[in-house]
């Protein structure tokens, strides 16, 4: 009796062990779900990053996470956008840029007006209003001075008589830290009648480089940050039809160039 009782409890035991493979099959199941959805919203480089740890654990030959994404090229890169875009902070900071910069551009506007206070007074001191004038615009601050100033007429050569007021004009010119500075040269359009130049371009150039040298015999002023034009009577200020307006034509400018944008 007891043998056939120790049968029937062996004959009513229930076999488990397909309960591994099946567990299994449901994990792996679950990660391919996981990494279906997760691949909507991740870009290519994570993607095989993701593929690569999942073929790590579950080694075994080529997994499923090897294939290549089933998600269209064009699908992707729209994807990928979206995660490149800007966060907020980033315009924040854009605009923190911005703000800093302007505050820089306002300043180096200011430190101009005073540089052109301090011209306007040398010009009103040495009774030179009919002769220099400034404007200060967003080239920078531009000082013009008459030829009859510092040449004699079709010469470009800095009159003897001349040479202290282009040194204290040089003077004016030192600042720190310096800035660029551009020496131009411009004349009427009346064309040159002498064995010196061949046209009022020549004139002009001459006339620009030969003032700038005499400036820069200040050993204040550094060579490096001046330049020397020469327009002819290709800008003209005025009219040249009248004896008022080529005088304002023949003229040398100095362009003193703002600090933003201008230097390294």
């Amino acid at each position: 009796m007891s043998r056939r009782k120790k049968k029937q409890h062996h004959e009513e035991h229930v076999d488990e062990s397909w309960l591994l493979p099946y567990a299994d099959l449901l994990t792996l199941l679950l990660a391919l779900f996981i990494v279906l959805f997760a691949m909507s919203s991740i870009d290519a480089q994570k993607f095989q990053k993701l593929s690569k740890a999942f073929n790590d654990v579950f080694t075994g030959g080529t997994g499923v996470l090897e294939f290549p994404s089933p998600m269209p090229e064009g699908q992707m890169q729209s994807t990928d956008a979206v995660l490149d875009k800007p966060s907020k902070d980033d315009g924040f900071a854009s605009l923190d840029k911005q703000e800093k910069e302007k505050q820089k551009q306002d300043a180096d506007q200011e430190e101009l007006a005073a540089l052109q206070q301090k011209v306007n007074a040398f010009i009103e001191n040495r009774n030179l209003a009919e002769k220099l004038e400034t404007s200060l615009t967003t080239e920078g601050l531009l000082v013009s001075i008459r030829d009859n100033v510092l040449f004699s007429s079709g010469s470009a050569e800095v009159r003897t008589e001349d040479l202290k007021i282009a040194n204290e004009i040089g003077e004016l010119l030192v600042m720190d830290p310096p800035r660029n500075i551009i020496i131009s040269g411009h004349t009427d359009n009346v064309p040159i009648r002498n064995s010196s130049f061949e046209s009022n371009w020549e004139l002009s150039v001459m006339r620009a480089v030969n003032f700038m040298k005499i400036i820069l015999y200040n050993k204040k002023l550094d060579p490096k940050w001046f330049s020397a034009k020469g327009f002819g009577e290709f800008q003209p200020v005025a009219e040249n039809g009248t004896k008022e307006g080529r005088a304002k034509n023949r003229r040398v400018e100095i362009l003193i160039l703002p600090r933003t944008g201008n230097q390294s």
